[in-house]
Parts: C-alpha cells; sequence; structure tokens
C-alpha cells in the first residue's frame, strides 16, 4: 500500500475563482430578484383585471383605467400602464401586458429579462 507524499486540492487562485463566479451569480439574482417579482404581481393584477372584465359593460378605457389604478396601488415602476396594449379582436378583448425589463449589472453590461406570457382574453374563464 502507496501512502501519498502530496495532498492535492484547490489552490488559493482556484478558490479565488470559484468565489468571484459564486459571487456574480448571487449578484445577478439579487439584482434580477425584484423584476421577477414585480413580474408576478404584474401576471396576477392583469389575470384578476381579466378576470373581472364584463363584455357588455366594461369598455376598454374602464379596462385602462382599473389597469391603472391597480398599478398605482401596489406601486409598479417597471411598466408603465399606458405601455399594456387593449384591443379588441374578434368580438373578444385582449389584454397584451407583454413588456422587457432591462437591469445594469456591470458597467455597460446589463441583462435583459423578457416576460411574454401576458396576453389573455379578456371576460374568457381561466383554469387555475
Amino acid at each position: 500500500m502507496k501512502l501519498r507524499q502530496k495532498q492535492s486540492g484547490m489552490s488559493l487562485l482556484g478558490v479565488l475563482i470559484v468565489a468571484i463566479m459564486v459571487g456574480f451569480f448571487v449578484m445577478c439574482g439579487l439584482k434580477m430578484g425584484p423584476s421577477y417579482f414585480e413580474y408576478m404581481t404584474v401576471k396576477d393584477l392583469v389575470t384578476r383585471v381579466a378576470d373581472e372584465h364584463n363584455p357588455e359593460g366594461d369598455t376598454i378605457a374602464d379596462i385602462r383605467r382599473k389597469l391603472e389604478n391597480l398599478f398605482n396601488t401596489n406601486q409598479i415602476y417597471g411598466l408603465n400602464p399606458r405601455d399594456i396594449e387593449v384591443f379588441r379582436k374578434d368580438g373578444n378583448t385582449w389584454i397584451d401586458a407583454n413588456y422587457e425589463a432591462r437591469i445594469p449589472l456591470i458597467g455597460r453590461v446589463d441583462a435583459i429579462i423578457r416576460f411574454d406570457d401576458l396576453e389573455l382574453q379578456a371576460g374568457a374563464a381561466r383554469k387555475s
């Protein structure tokens, strides 16, 4: 049986590189986290307005007003209520709240997060 003469493991340089990589991903998570939480709130608000839509009584202006009030109440700043498209197509009312968030990471490096699943038919029954 041969004994190892020398122990092997990570050098100081290896530990430093791993620490920098872990720190970068933690920093990215901390900077991008609020955008995801805001997206979940926007999705909840748009879904709520779409579910509460009354096709016989509500107009497009009513939907816009409801969205603006809810965004103001919930302090949504990443998406302007005027940027949400509310339109009629084939006799149905649609709410298109797809948007992108740009987050500065380091210097000239930005992260772009695209939230593109926020197109809902107002007044349609949805599965939970």
